[in-house]
């Protein structure tokens, strides 16, 4: 069974690749796609890739993820998150091959006070939550054969993420000032590539956007307390309020995503982010 994976160098690309590393994707062959290797803007390019090759599965790892810069270049950031999804929708769909996309949190406004169903109305507030949201309606009107999966605060020992960030400025400062007044659930990649893997080996045809996290709540201070906490390091927090640290795009105050759907569909057991993390600070202690 090839499987096809884009944005191959992206946290959670690299987390497929070393799931396959360790063994973990027997009898089921992957094919990495870096942004060099294939560009899914260039509609010729995605045209070629998935018709030169009988894929099974496409899971989508390419994305413009970065929330303040796409406020300054909302055209790259339109080019990949929807026009290259529109172009894998509908080569995917010509070529008979499950597209998995990857979606975001950012596509809620965060005023809601209880976790976010998939029925929940879509409100993003920045560029790149409204390129992601679109690149969802890409998939809908393209596309019959497809799982977008939204997840939020995704980490991991690879690539930028705010875990490894604190870990960096943890060790250059006695003290932090983290933000306290955003909510969400912070996600282990791993568990996210294993959930995957989950949907192409019991190849299920529950086809529908789902929502993904680790289980739990936290805001952005508990979950780099905890990071600190659990490697031993003494680094002062001060929680902040978001007006004190400025961005260039406002934040949901609250993305947490409710996970019933997908647990329900798959039978899926998920973690709590606290077990995840100390894994994932293990894996990079070791990477």
């Amino acid at each position: 069974m090839n499987i096809l994976v884009t944005g191959a160098m992206g946290q959670l690309g690299q987390t497929f690749k070393a799931l396959v590393a360790q063994g973990q994707a027997q009898g089921l062959n992957f094919i990495f796609k870096t942004k060099a290797a294939l560009d899914i803007t260039n509609e010729h390019e995605v045209q070629k890739a998935l018709t030169t090759l009988d894929y099974a599965y496409c899971i989508n790892c390419a994305g413009y993820t970065q929330v303040d810069r796409a406020e300054q270049e909302p055209t790259q950031a339109h080019q990949i998150n929807v026009l290259g999804v529109h172009h894998l929708a509908v080569y995917c769909q010509a070529t008979q091959t499950i597209l998995i996309h990857l979606s975001t949190d950012y596509v809620f406004d965060g005023t809601a006070n209880i976790p976010y169903t998939e029925e929940a109305q879509a409100k993003p507030i920045g560029v790149y939550g409204s390129t992601k949201y679109q690149g969802e309606h890409a998939i809908l009107q393209n596309n019959k054969s497809y799982f977008i999966i939204r997840t939020s605060w995704l980490y991991s020992e690879f690539g930028h993420n705010f875990m490894k960030n604190m870990l960096t400025l943890g060790k250059e400062r006695d003290s932090l000032s983290v933000v306290y007044d955003q909510i969400g659930s912070p996600t282990y990649a791993w568990d996210l590539a294993q959930t995957i893997l989950k949907i192409i080996r019991t190849q299920t045809d529950a086809y529908g956007l789902y929502h993904y996290s680790n289980e739990g709540v936290a805001s952005w201070y508990d979950f780099a307390h905890a990071i600190f906490a659990s490697c031993g390091m003494q680094v002062r927090l001060c929680p902040i309020l978001s007006e004190a640290y400025p961005t260039q795009v406002q934040r949901p105050h609250f993305s947490v995503l409710n996970k019933s759907k997908i647990k329900e569909a798959l039978g899926l057991y998920i973690p709590h982010w606290k077990d995840s993390l100390a894994i994932a600070l293990k894996a990079l202690k070791h990477a």
